[in-house]
């Protein structure tokens, strides 16, 4: 079930959220010449208590054009369905979300074409070949874990997910609705041979499953606590979470007798067609993609750059290149997750009842 989205408290200083941002549009009062950017995201990248990759870059910008960010953030799917109701009257300037939403957003005629400075240093696959859209964090695909009453390597695979002690004990975001809920069905499609295999596995694994979440932050907090023991997200996200969250740990679910995977998720940034403040957005976009943003992309947001030429060396990226170490990455199809979304997500909810 999809949750009513409310705007987050505003950002340290003047980065205020516009309480004249509504779910379902509505007159805007935004003028082409005004000093704000509106910004609607996934979430990930702004920090619980202002200590997040989005808080550092959105106040040094804010300090060095006069642009205020305003922000709003929830799932991937739900960021799109938003933007989508609101063609009419666009509120958002900018759109950010994992994929496969960003080219969903795209398909739907959300994005206008737009290179930003430095997106020539992203690798190609991390970009739209039309220049509608360009990551400005890299990431991957994970699970979390209570290392405190799961220690050592278990679990490892999804198989032993299905095991009775994690009856009520494990979460995964919507598939649909969140970009890391819909990753686990990617994955699961990959490690299982395809839809039938992941629906079967997945159908099984309902019987553990607490049930739907709109939000994959909101289940790291619930997972530290040992309130649930698995939970799915995102290394970069996690990562970050696990700085005031000392029980998480990130691993990666294997078939058994295989070994663990994973898929490159960024975080993926486009302007919105027709947005109110095009200028604005496209000098964020800029912004974002700036040599020195990108190195505090694993600094400050415990993410990896999505800028090839930028390589950090602080303990985060050093820390962040171990936890991927023996993980095989393999790459989605993303134009057939895009063109067949509705019916992967139309066939979990029949496996699962959901």
């Amino acid at each position: 079930m999809q949750r009513t989205l409310k705007p987050l408290a505003a950002l340290t200083g003047s980065l205020a959220l516009a309480a004249s941002l509504s779910a379902c549009g509505g007159s805007s009062a935004a003028t082409p010449d005004e000093k704000t950017v509106t910004v609607y995201s996934a979430d990930g990248l702004k920090g619980e208590k202002g200590e997040g990759w989005y808080d550092k870059v959105f106040k040094d910008f804010e300090k060095k054009t006069g642009i205020k960010v305003k922000y709003v953030e929830g799932g991937s799917g739900e960021m799109v369905q938003r933007a989508v109701r609101e063609k009419s009257n666009t509120q958002a300037d900018v759109l950010v979300t994992l994929p496969p939403f960003i080219q969903q957003a795209d398909s739907k005629g959300l994005l206008q074409k737009y290179e930003p400075a430095g997106s020539d240093k992203v690798n190609g696959g991390d970009k739209s070949a039309e220049g509608k859209w360009t990551s400005v964090v890299n990431n991957y695909f994970g699970f979390i874990k209570n290392k405190k009453e799961l220690p050592g390597d278990a679990p490892k695979t999804w198989e032993e997910l299905l095991d009775a002690k994690y009856r009520g004990k494990l979460q995964y975001s919507t598939p649909g609705v969140a970009g890391d809920g819909t990753a686990v069905v990617i994955k699961a499609m990959h490690d299982f041979g395809g839809k039938d295999g992941a629906m079967e596995y997945l159908k099984k694994l309902q019987a553990n499953n607490v049930g739907p979440s709109s939000s994959t932050s909101k289940l790291a907090p619930k997972v530290d606590k040992g309130e649930i023991l698995v939970a799915n997200g995102d290394v970069q996200m996690n990562y970050a979470q696990a700085k005031s969250a000392p029980n998480l740990g990130i691993w990666f679910p294997a078939k058994a007798g295989g070994r663990p995977t994973t898929f490159a998720l960024p975080y993926a940034a486009g302007l919105v067609n027709k947005a109110p403040h095009t200028e604005n957005g496209k000098k964020l976009l800029d912004f974002m993609l700036t040599e020195q943003a990108q190195k505090e992309v694993s600094s400050v947001g415990g993410g990896f750059p999505a800028r090839g030429d930028v390589k950090p060396t602080d303990a985060n990226a050093i820390e962040l290149t171990k936890i991927m170490d023996g993980v095989d990455v393999f790459q989605p199809d993303w134009a057939d997750v895009d063109k067949n979304l509705k019916e992967y997500v139309e066939a979990w909810k029949t496996a699962t009842g959901s």
